[in-house]
């Protein structure tokens, strides 16, 4: 699972629109706001895909868990086609 920010969503989205809205550096925002500079282009960054993307993009924790339930789907289903061959061979021994 991915770490978890110690600062709020709001937060990070009104210091993303800050930077990129308000005609001042990412460094000179990060600064007053006193997060790391590079930190802070990351959400503006992520802001900017948004904006670009629409809101409908797939943000990286959404595309992490998305990985995650793939993955557990393919357990599932390989799962159900065991117990269904499991399944047929007990029903030709109950008939034998």
């Amino acid at each position: 699972m991915g770490r978890r920010s110690k600062y709020p969503e709001e937060f990070r989205r009104n210091a993303a629109e800050l930077a990129l809205d308000g005609g001042r550096s990412v460094r000179d925002v990060a600064r007053e706001l006193g997060v790391n500079h590079e930190t802070l282009r990351n959400w503006v960054e992520a802001l900017r895909r948004e904006r670009r993307d629409g809101p409908a993009a797939v943000t990286g924790e959404e595309r992490a868990e998305l990985a995650r339930l793939r993955r557990r789907v393919a357990e599932l289903e390989l799962e159900k086609e065991v117990l269904r061959k499991a399944a047929v061979f007990f029903a030709r021994e109950t008939d034998q």
